[in-house]
This record gives C-alpha cells, sequence and structure tokens, in this order.
C-alpha cells in the first residue's frame, strides 16, 4: 500500500513500499549489505532516512524483507520439483541457476548463496539468518532427491550440490560467462553420473 511521506523539503512524496523493497533488494545483490549505505539506499528510494526507518524500522529490517523478496524469487530450486529423474533434476537445477546468475536482466550472482559470508561482529545475527536461508535451499533440494536416492546419499549430494551454487554464483559475480559455466555444470554432472547416481 502507497503510503504519503515528507521528504526533507517539506514536500509530499508517495512511498511505495514495494518498489522500495525491490530497489534495496537490487543494491544489496549487487554491493552486498556492508556494501550499501543508508545514503545509498535513501537516495535510491527517494525518502528520507526517517522515512526509511518508519517504514522498515532499520537498515537490516529492509535487508531481510529484500532477503524475503529475493527468496520468493521463483528460481532453480523451485524448477526441480517438476523433474522426472534424478539426472534432469541436477541438470534442472545448475542451467536454472546459471541463467538466473548470468540474466542480464538481473544482478551477477546470487543475494543469497553469496550474501553475507564475511561481515563485521555487529551483523553476526544477520549472518546466521542468511546461512540459515542457505540451509533452507540445501534443505529443499535434499528432500527433492530423496525421491531418488536415500537420506544420506541425498543430503551428501544436495550439500555437494549447494557447495558448486555457492562457485557458480561468485564465479558470474566475477564476470564468468554462461558458457563457462556450462562447462562447470558439464563436469559436475558427469561426475554424478560417474559415481552412479543418475
Amino acid at each position: 500500500m502507497d503510503k504519503v511521506v515528507k521528504t526533507r523539503r517539506g514536500g509530499p512524496r508517495t512511498f511505495d513500499r514495494d518498489q522500495a523493497i525491490d530497489i534495496a533488494m537490487r543494491l544489496f545483490w549487487r554491493h552486498g549489505y556492508e556494501g550499501v549505505s543508508l545514503n545509498d539506499l535513501t537516495a535510491a528510494i527517494g525518502v528520507a532516512p526517517p522515512s526509511l526507518y518508519a517504514a522498515f524500522g532499520s537498515k537490516a529490517g529492509l535487508y531481510r524483507e529484500a532477503l524475503d523478496r529475493y527468496f520468493g524469487l521463483r528460481g532453480p530450486v523451485w524448477d526441480i520439483r517438476t523433474a522426472t529423474t534424478l539426472q534432469e533434476t541436477i541438470e534442472t537445477l545448475l542451467h536454472k541457476a546459471i541463467d538466473a546468475v548470468t540474466d542480464p536482466a538481473g544482478e551477477r550472482g546470487c543475494m543469497i548463496s553469496s550474501g553475507l559470508i564475511q561481515c563485521g561482529p555487529d551483523h553476526a545475527d544477520l549472518a546466521r539468518e542468511t546461512a540459515e536461508r542457505r540451509n533452507t535451499m540445501r534443505e529443499m533440494i535434499a528432500e527433492t532427491l530423496g525421491r531418488w536416492l536415500d537420506q544420506e546419499n541425498a543430503v551428501s549430494l544436495a550439500r555437494y550440490l549447494v557447495a558448486v551454487l555457492q562457485g557458480l554464483s561468485v564465479q558470474a559475480y566475477d564476470g564468468a560467462s554462461r558458457q563457462e559455466l556450462r562447462q562447470v555444470s558439464d563436469e559436475v554432472i558427469a561426475g554424478v553420473q560417474a559415481r552412479g547416481f543418475s
């Protein structure tokens, strides 16, 4: 819902909360939590700091909502639920992830895979929450793999695939092309096949 807030100049502005979250998500995705200042956020969103605090409580509160928004995007983990074989599941996960982290319409990399890996002690709670989201992602993958594998192998393979996803995210952020990342995924798929999983 839109609400009217006062800017520092005293003129009323329409503050679109959803749009603010989208803008913040893109900034945090591109620069990380500590790479985005309060001034960056207020300038990009077009509101004064008191308005941002009134809407989100704090920069951390806005980051949490941006993470919620990002996590709710239909990503590769959701796409694997319709796969009909183990091999299709792994290929879909890796290929869709590569498409996502190299999509020119988005930002490079993955906000969750590489978010708040390192941070100052003041942001340890946020780092734990981001790690919990990575754990949730891994559990979702393991649950899907469990359609074809026993629990131990499903959990082990899910952990391996999440490590690959994190590596793909970092390489995409560093400028690797979709084709280069597909070469990585081809190697991963071949390795999984060699272990007799598919």
